[in-house]
C-alpha cells in the first residue's frame, strides 16, 4: 500500500527550500553540511532526508523552484496590448517583483549551480533559456526593424537587460533609494532609449 502524503508536505518542503537557500547563500554551498543545515533550520537531519536524498538534490530543487516561479511570472504578463514598450516595462517589473524575498535563491543560483551534475544543470539552463527567449521576444517587438537589419544585436541587448536586473540585490537596500518598480522603469528607459539610438 502506497504511503499517503501529509497535508502539509508541500508547505514543509517549501519551508526547507527557503531556509536552506538562506543558509547556503550565507555560508556557501560547498562548505555547508546537512548537519549544519538541519541545526540552522531547527529540524532533524532525518526530516531533510525525508524530502531530499542528497545535498545536490536540495540545491537542484532550490534553483529549479526559483527559476520555474520566475519563468511563470514572466509568462503570465499580459502582452495582448498594442503598446510594445509598455509590455516590455511590465516584463521588467515582473522580474524585479519576482526577485523580492528571493535574494538568497538568486545568490545560490549564481554561486552554486555549477556544482550540479550536467543533466541537472541542463534542466536549469533550459528554464533560463525560456525566460531569456520571452524577454528577447518582447525586446524584438519594440523595434523589429533594428533586429531585422542587425539580428546579432538582440542577444547582447537582452543579456545587458538581465545584467541590470540580476545584480539589483547586490546593492539595493529595502527602504532606501529607488523602489523595485521605480528601478524597473529606469532599466526600461535605459534600454529603450539605447535601442532608439541604435536605430539611427
Amino acid at each position: 500500500m502506497a504511503r499517503t502524503i501529509a497535508r502539509d508536505h508541500e508547505e514543509k518542503r517549501l519551508a526547507i527550500l527557503t531556509q536552506a537557500a538562506g543558509f547556503f547563500a550565507e555560508h556557501g554551498f560547498d562548505r555547508s553540511s546537512m548537519n549544519q543545515l538541519a541545526a540552522a533550520c531547527g529540524v532533524s537531519k532525518a526530516l531533510i532526508y525525508h524530502y531530499y536524498d542528497s545535498k545536490d538534490a536540495l540545491l537542484f530543487d532550490i534553483v529549479r523552484t526559483h527559476l520555474t516561479d520566475l519563468r511563470d511570472k514572466v509568462a503570465a504578463v499580459d502582452r495582448a496590448g498594442p503598446d510594445e514598450e509598455e509590455n516590455l516595462r511590465q516584463i521588467i517589473r515582473a522580474i524585479l517583483i519576482a526577485y523580492r524575498n528571493a535574494d538568497a535563491q538568486h545568490k545560490v543560483q549564481a554561486d552554486a549551480m555549477a556544482s550540479l551534475p550536467d543533466a541537472e544543470r541542463a534542466v536549469l539552463a533550459d528554464l533560463q533559456k525560456q525566460m531569456v527567449t520571452m524577454v528577447a521576444d518582447a525586446l524584438e517587438a519594440v523595434t523589429p526593424e533594428l533586429y531585422a537589419a542587425q539580428p546579432e544585436k538582440l542577444t547582447p541587448i537582452t543579456m545587458t537587460l538581465f545584467g541590470m536586473v540580476n545584480w539589483f540585490y547586490m546593492w539595493h537596500r529595502p527602504g532606501k533609494g529607488l523602489s523595485r518598480e521605480a528601478y524597473a522603469d529606469l532599466v526600461a528607459d535605459l534600454v529603450l532609449r539605447g535601442v532608439c539610438g541604435l536605430k539611427g
